[in-house]
């Protein structure tokens, strides 16, 4: 994994070294091992290297031998072997054994078709000089990061906002709106991002930048055909497509670690990886005081039951505390939740130990249907078609078992909080999205003014493919959390951004596109059978992991909130009203009162965390640029 950055100059002015250097230099968390710089006139290519595959040839920005062709590149072509072996078929010459030369190969082959071909995870920008063009792609599921902006007469790109913060034009303003987004759907919509003017290339997107301007269009997009002729050996076929998508992310010249949980994904993930390498895995966990958040009996269970070489570390609320601005600077953007903060420290511990490579079990529960809020639309769409079941009470209680204070709510309670009538388009998630809009009553009296004509749901569905809905409620369920919530927190927030703060490449067995292609045709009842979750995968687990994990309801990982914030010297300065006002997004009052409830223990998570992220981003970005680069 690496960082990269760049730039055009459309008046074709030559591009600064200098700002390059500074820019790239920003990033040098995600590559310590090697800096380049390539400059052809008006365009620059930058790189920060994290040395994986090809540790000596594999340096870049890379050109061809008559350097008509150069590319920075941050991420892996797992199928880079398979690629490599039909080009030179085809009749091409290789200098390294690197799957940056075979982009660049494959691009010379394909031209921009090139990306259809690649299973991996990746953010490119690759300088055509014969046609003087610019192309930059991004992986199918946004694993990493890719984002531009306009600067006067020139285009800048970079992994992360900071590089183009290097550039004294790029303005330093939060984008209101993507606010409200974030305090909507816990993510801003790409292309748009807390910052006003930077934007996102979506995930499964390419951009193409010429003296004619830049074009952006789509290069892969989930779609849902359920086909029931998949019953008889879909599992045998998903357990061979689950082995060779580990097997391909298991090629690394340097060790390879996992991560494991204590869950179903994560201990398959490690499971399938003992089957294929043939050196010791060593696995990572963390665990917490609070048995509420804490999974350490699962996961020493797995441990023992796979052999697995293994280290914890141990999360308190005090930690969390600590290490809570220095995750915002890697965010990047407010977050909601403090889950990121633990995984901020556990890749800490993977670096120490010296490991650049983990594998994870991120994925399965959007692309395999584990989360609870798939159960909901189940249970929605039951309640519509049998309004008068008398089951209705009884489905209601086995939701959620890992929170006690819901299930003890009445009956009537849990029927308002599962059921609505409204929005059959967004049915499984508008009560969630409609619960989190209330932290928009905090925004101050002139930013509500201001985005009083604004809805954030006209946005989301100018965004949706025209077969959404004719989509069944798991597929529609399934592609709001895909495109939105998976690459804009988990893979960001709780992903990349916090392992590449350490100089850590999480890889993902699970979105694997065959996999995920495999998983979108299954029929919904392979997925959730009843309330159970993942039926196919938990049956393709049999024996490959403890009985207990495989039969284990799912958990979601989450960690201490508002509490682990509280008693930290920095929440009364962020939230005081100089504070508050001097940011000029939230009403001081309101925000003081949630300050309060929330010392007392009564306050709302996700408001209190919200807003702080919110003032710990301004403080760094905004008012405190220069500590910030």
């Amino acid at each position: 994994m690496c960082g990269i950055a760049g730039v055009y100059s459309f008046d074709g002015m030559p591009a600064d070294r200098h700002a390059l250097l500074r820019s790239i230099r920003t990033l040098r968390h995600r590559g310590p091992d090697d800096t380049g710089l390539y400059v052809d006139g008006h365009v620059g290519l930058a790189h920060a290297r994290l040395s994986i595959i090809d540790i000596d040839g594999g340096g870049q920005p890379m050109q061809t031998e008559d350097g008509s062709l150069a590319v920075t590149f941050n991420g892996e072509i797992f199928n880079y072997i398979e690629l490599r072996e039909e080009l030179e078929g085809l009749g091409h010459q290789f200098r390294t054994r690197s799957d940056t030369e075979v982009i660049l190969r494959m691009y010379q082959e394909f031209s921009d078709a090139c990306v259809e071909r690649f299973n991996g995870q990746w953010a490119f920008a690759l300088w055509d000089r014969r046609i003087q063009r610019l192309l930059l792609s991004r992986d199918r599921f946004g694993v990493r990061p890719l984002y531009y902006t306009a600067a006067g007469n020139r285009f800048l790109f970079a992994s992360e906002a900071k590089a183009l913060f290097e550039y004294p034009e790029v303005e330093r303003r939060i984008d209101i709106k993507a606010l409200v987004q974030i305090f909507t759907f816990w993510v801003p919509l790409a292309p748009r991002t807390i910052f006003h003017g930077i934007q996102e290339i979506p995930p499964g997107h390419s951009v193409t930048v010429d003296k004619g301007g830049m074009r952006s269009y789509r290069h892969w997009t989930p779609h849902y055909t359920e086909n029931t002729a998949l019953n008889g050996d879909s599992g045998a076929q998903l357990l061979e497509l689950l082995k060779s998508a580990v097997e391909q992310r298991l090629r690394s010249d340097v060790p390879v670690g996992a991560y494991l949980s204590g869950g179903l994904d994560s201990t398959l993930t490690a499971a399938l990886i003992r089957r294929t390498a043939t050196a010791p895995l060593k696995t990572f966990s963390v665990q917490f005081d609070d048995p509420e958040f804490d999974e350490t009996p699962y996961q020493r269970e797995a441990v023992a039951f796979l052999g697995t070489e293994h280290e914890e570390i141990r999360c308190t609320s005090a930690d969390i505390g600590r290490v809570f601005p220095e995750v915002i600077r890697h965010t990047e953007r407010p977050i909601l939740r403090t889950a990121p903060a633990p995984l901020f420290l556990l890749s800490k511990l993977v670096h120490d130990r010296g490991y650049k490579v983990v594998l994870t079990g991120e994925g399965a529960d959007e692309v395999f249907a584990g989360y609870d809020i798939f159960k909901e639309a189940k249970l929605r769409d039951f309640c519509a078609r049998h309004p008068e079941s008398h089951l209705r009470p009884l489905l209601y209680r086995r939701l959620y078992p890992y929170l006690p204070g819901l299930r003890a709510q009445s009956d009537a309670y849990r029927q308002a909080f599962f059921q609505t009538g409204e929005d059959a388009l967004f049915g499984s998630h508008i009560s969630r999205w409609r619960m989190t809009s209330k932290l928009r009553l905090f925004l101050s009296e002139s930013i509500r003014q201001e985005l009083r004509d604004y809805d954030p749901y006209d946005d989301l569905r100018g965004q949706l493919p025209t077969e959404f809905p004719e989509w069944n409620w798991l597929n529609r369920a399934q592609h709001l959390e895909m495109t939105y919530l998976l690459p804009g927190y988990i893979l960001s927030s709780q992903g990349d951004r916090v392992a590449m703060a350490h100089s850590v490449e999480g890889r993902f067995p699970f979105l694997d596109h065959r996999v995920a292609e495999f998983a979108s045709r299954l029929p919904s009842h392979l997925k959730i059978r009843a309330l159970r979750e993942k039926y196919l995968l938990k049956t393709c687990a049999r024996g490959l992991v403890p009985e207990s994990i495989r039969r284990r309801p799912k958990q979601p990982y989450r960690a201490p909130e508002a509490a682990a914030l509280t008693g930290t010297e920095y929440v009364p300065e962020l939230l005081s009203q100089d504070c508050i006002h001097k940011g000029g997004l939230f009403n001081a009052a309101a925000v003081e009162r949630l300050t309060s409830k929330t010392l007392t223990g009564i306050g709302d998570n996700m408001a209190f965390v919200g807003i702080l992220s919110t003032q710990i981003l301004i403080d760094q970005f905004i008012h405190h640029a220069n500590h910030n680069s």
